[in-house]
């Protein structure tokens, strides 16, 4: 007599339940965490859940989100920059310095700064290709030749260690309106760098999720020798990264130009594991080939919330860097943990 067998199903056409898709995002570790942060800080400080509080909040997010987008990009692809932070205040510089120096139209100066800060990135990129050191070698040279222009053309040329003033220059005004604008909304005043936090945060995840360009960043980050096989561009690709990085580091260079009218040229050192943590408890992966533009924003969001929540709490300042390695550590547990769970039930 014959047996008769059930049908098996293949496992490659499976399908994921919709709560195992939800819950393997790389960004559900960061949003229990936000959700964790902003719960405790609306007990411990009532004011916190005011609406000019939540604006404040936005804008000291947006000043790190800026860049935790770009930065979280690069780590997708599998790479590091150290030299952001200083980045960001180069651009700023050679924008004012350049203004300033030749008496130009402070627009010229704006250009100026984007040609550097793109330079910067795509010699990054270079390096990293024709060398094959790892990046974190790469832009840490970067970083302290940064940090030595910063100060050395910043003295050489306005005899200082802060830029002149721009603000008496043809172009300044509407430079300023573009860069360090409030918008008013809802009858409070946003900064504009909240807009454009958003605004990049949609782009970068268009790119990811909807474009082939996200395809080859998932690839290369994933394995690079397997990706350039299948004929992905690597090459173009993470020098497009740290390009990518560049544009971010530019356009907060030029808002705190145009919103503190002088640069100081040894700030921002330090601000480069900011960006990374933000874009780390997102749930991008050390290793790369994994992550998320908005997960990256949330890590920001968690990073503004801590630090505006500790002053409305009217609590020691001082205990701000040990709340925001915990925030780390917890929600990179959680992310993990999130993550392998997910992959079990689907």
């Amino acid at each position: 007599m014959a047996t008769i067998t059930a049908p098996t199903t293949d496992e490659r056409i499976g399908r994921k339940s919709p709560i195992s898709v939800f819950l393997a995002r790389p960004e559900m570790g960061a949003i229990v965490g936000a959700l964790a942060v902003f719960a405790f800080f609306a007990v411990v400080a009532p004011t916190f859940t005011q609406i000019n509080s939540i604006a404040t909040v936005l804008y000291g997010a947006s000043t790190i989100g800026i860049m935790a987008v770009g930065v979280s990009l690069l780590m997708i692809g599998g790479e590091f920059d150290l030299s952001t932070g200083v980045a960001v205040i180069s651009s700023a510089l050679t924008a004012s310095l350049f203004s300033w120096y030749f008496a130009t139209n402070v627009w010229v100066g704006v250009l100026m700064g984007l040609v550097f800060a793109l330079g910067v990135g795509f010699v990054n990129g270079w390096l990293l290709i024709k060398t094959k050191l790892p990046s974190f070698i790469i832009t840490l040279a970067t970083f302290l030749m940064l940090t030595g222009i910063n100060l050395g053309v910043t003295r050489l040329i306005g005899g200082g260690v802060s830029s002149p003033s721009i603000s008496d220059l043809d172009g300044f005004e509407s430079a300023k309106a573009i860069f360090a604008a409030k918008l008013p909304i809802f009858g409070v005043n946003v900064e504009i760098t909240v807009i454009y936090w958003i605004v990049l945060v949609a782009v970068a995840t268009w790119i990811l999720m909807r474009t082939k360009v996200g395809n080859w960043i998932f690839a290369v980050g994933g394995d690079e020798n397997a990706a350039r096989a299948v004929g992905v561009p690597v090459t173009a690709t993470k020098i497009g990264l740290f390009m990518g990085v560049g544009f971010c580091a530019w356009v907060l260079g030029m808002h705190n130009l145009f919103a503190f009218n002088v640069v100081q040229s040894g700030e921002g050192v330090g601000n480069e594991f900011l960006y990374i943590i933000a874009a780390v408890i997102g749930g991008c992966l050390l290793t790369g080939g994994y992550g998320s533009a908005i997960g990256g924003a949330i890590g920001a969001l968690i990073f503004g919330m801590a630090n505006k929540g500790i002053v409305y709490a009217q609590w020691n300042p001082d205990w701000f860097k040990f709340f925001l390695g915990l925030m780390l550590l917890l929600a990179t547990i959680v992310n993990l943990v999130v993550k392998k769970r997910a992959e079990q039930k689907a």
